[in-house]
């Protein structure tokens, strides 16, 4: 059984309020905000049988306002980079909103994580509603999502469903910090992935193609300690892991496995399924300095993220990246499970 308790709103510092809303099936419990459709907590078991809080965040909405990190965060209407935050299509030219050096990331300085999404109960979890008008952050055309986060025993659903009325790049990621032992690092979690590929990058994480893990330090189809690769000199650039890794290609759209984190000391493992082309891996590698939950400073590499996503960039690059479009006549579609396992103590 979900039981979902509303929780006294936020008052939004730009006007209006915040909902807030727990649910809880038992074996997990999350906290869900309005603001950016953000997952402010979520709490799972490990071994030892107690739930504790595996994702940072902050404690007011003002906290959230006045970072950039994305914290839980949805990150749209595009995830990840466009080159030079330009796009074409048609003929038609669009400039999008340049804020990360000379690129749009993660959808512009006020991008779905700033927005104050409508919020509904579902029997299992919450639904989350957004309108995002033509020419915002400079992406074209009317578009409305629909996000959906359900408790399912030991899972956590995120179901995203986007449309718009003129042609235009949707990409919407969950951007959560995981850190499943509460330790001011994760080097010493274990990242495991299915993955073959991954996308090589220029300065500017703009991708230029796709290669091979093999015989690289982004090799994880065997289990990695993160600190065994996040200090490695091949990722000085990036100061850990920032990189895209290739799903199989999948028509069908099913979900498929990408791999898992897993922290010993905790007992707890955390496996991620999607249907996504692309999973971005971020070892939180300029976190530092960002405040978080009791006003405390958060550190490098303190989290990880798993991103399913569309390709980066992919907009500009269909030809080696796919189709980065949602067309007027279509359903923009993005289900991930992350399944949550414990290694209890005898």
């Amino acid at each position: 059984m979900v039981t979902i308790k509303v929780l006294e709103p936020w008052s939004d510092p730009r006007g209006g309020e915040i909902d807030r809303v727990r649910i809880d099936n038992g074996i997990i419990a999350m906290e869900v905000l309005s603001l950016g459709g953000i997952i402010k907590s979520l709490w799972v078991a490990g071994k030892s049988g107690d739930r504790q809080n595996i994702v940072l965040g902050c404690d007011s909405a003002q906290g959230y306002l006045e970072q950039n990190a994305h914290l839980g965060a949805i990150a749209g209407r595009f995830a990840n980079r466009i080159a030079n935050g330009v796009i074409s299509k048609d003929g038609e030219r669009y400039q999008l909103d340049i804020n990360h050096t000379d690129l749009c990331l993660h959808g512009g300085s006020e991008g779905f994580n700033r927005k104050n999404w409508q919020m509904g109960s579902l029997p299992d979890g919450v639904r989350l509603t957004l309108h995002s008008p033509d020419g915002d952050m400079g992406f074209p055309g009317n578009c409305h999502v629909q996000l959906d986060y359900r408790l399912v025993g030991n899972n956590l659903f995120v179901e995203v469903q986007a449309d718009t009325d003129k042609a235009c790049p949707i990409n919407l990621t969950q951007h959560s910090y995981f850190n499943l032992d509460g330790s001011k690092s994760v080097l010493e979690h274990e990242l495991q992935t299915d993955c073959e590929q991954y996308l090589a990058t220029d300065e500017n994480s703009i991708p230029t193609s796709k290669a091979s893990v093999c015989n690289t330090v982004l090799d994880f189809r065997q289990p990695k300690v993160l600190s065994d690769v996040v200090l490695d000199n091949a990722l000085r650039q990036t100061q850990g892991v920032d990189h895209c890794y290739l799903m199989t290609p999948n028509e069908g759209r099913e979900l498929q496995r990408f791999g898992q984190i897993v922290s010993q000391k905790a007992g707890l493992s955390m496996t991620l399924y999607t249907n996504q082309p692309g999973v971005q891996v971020y070892t939180s590698n300029f976190l530092a300095g960002t405040i978080g939950k009791k006003n405390q400073s958060l550190k490098q590499h303190q989290a990880v993220c798993l991103e399913p996503q569309l390709l980066p960039d992919s907009p500009n690059q269909s030809e080696l990246l796919g189709k980065g479009w949602t067309e007027p006549d279509e359903i923009y579609h993005h289900i991930s499970r992350y399944q949550f396992d414990a290694q209890r103590s005898e």
